[in-house]
């Protein structure tokens, strides 16, 4: 049985990078299994001119700056580098991190991004094709790179769309990130398609550990009458969204002990039935 983790996604907007690391830090001494950052060059939310932090920049500066906690991209956006050229940032921070990163990837959707910084914003399916095209790009270059990531780099892939990203899922994904659903049944149709997927190319879907983002304002509510829900569904790992100035963790704590809790019974449970005759 898959393990419940939670992760922590430091919005890098609205405040300094000082205090962006000190919230990095603190996700760590609290027991967040993951830090997260998101990949965009302008804030998505509030000031829209207001202070803001590049992704893979920021990566490596936490990969110094903590010592046990997971990190990565929630999500790497393809279309602002090179398939050959993230797969060597991705490796080259996995050495910082002595073998903690994540490789998060997804298609793109902020059109600001695309055209302040002069990339083809296109259309879903342009970028959809792209992303198709840059996967198997990513996994040859990780395998000819000197050195080597330090352990094999897992491929998470973020998105829901029923009739390509899901099949991107079930091919080529260690986890799969469902975005940030208001209600469990938003999900329910996603599910089947990932699972039909999987069959499809003959994959376990349990192979694949599945995700979802909770905002930062929604974090109490989900908590008391969604997240027990979402974990029947078979999603485990639970991403709470933090943004500055504060990038207050301590708000998490709350899920910390629900996770731990929970953990506890799964584990509890599995001891039984391992000694059922």
């Amino acid at each position: 049985m898959r393990p419940i983790r939670l992760a922590a996604q430091l919005h890098p907007q609205h405040g300094t990078y000082r205090a962006l690391r000190r919230a990095a830090i603190e996700a760590e001494s609290l027991g967040y299994d993951i830090l997260y950052t998101w990949d965009h060059f302008f804030p998505l939310y509030g000031a829209r001119d207001d202070a803001h932090f590049e992704c893979w920049t920021l990566l490596a500066a936490w990969a110094e700056a903590t010592e046990r906690i997971e990190i990565g991209p929630l999500v790497s956006c393809n279309s602002y580098r090179n398939a050959h050229l993230l797969a060597d940032i991705a490796r080259t921070v996995d050495h910082v991190s002595a073998g903690r990163t994540i490789l998060g990837i997804g298609a793109g959707w902020f059109r600001r991004d695309y055209e302040e910084y002069g990339y083809d914003f296109g259309t879903v399916g342009s970028r959809l094709t792209a992303l198709e095209q840059a996967l198997p790009e990513i996994r040859r270059r990780l395998d000819v790179l000197d050195p080597p990531p330090v352990r094999p780099l897992p491929l998470l892939i973020a998105g829901a769309g029923e009739r390509r990203t899901l099949r991107l899922v079930a091919e080529h994904a260690d986890g799969w990130h469902a975005g940030f659903p208001d209600r469990p049944a938003e999900l329910e149709p996603k599910v089947a398609a990932l699972r039909r997927w999987c069959d499809e190319v003959g994959r376990d879907p349990a192979t694949i550990e599945w995700g979802l983002g909770v905002e930062p304002e929604d974090l109490d509510r989900f908590l008391a009458e969604d997240a027990d829900t979402y974990l029947e569904m078979g999603f485990t790992q639970f991403t709470l969204g933090f943004d500055g100035p504060a990038w207050d963790v301590k708000a998490g704590a709350s899920w910390l002990s629900w996770r731990d809790a929970r953990n506890d019974r799964r584990a509890a449970s599995t001891a039984l039935a391992a000694t059922a005759p």
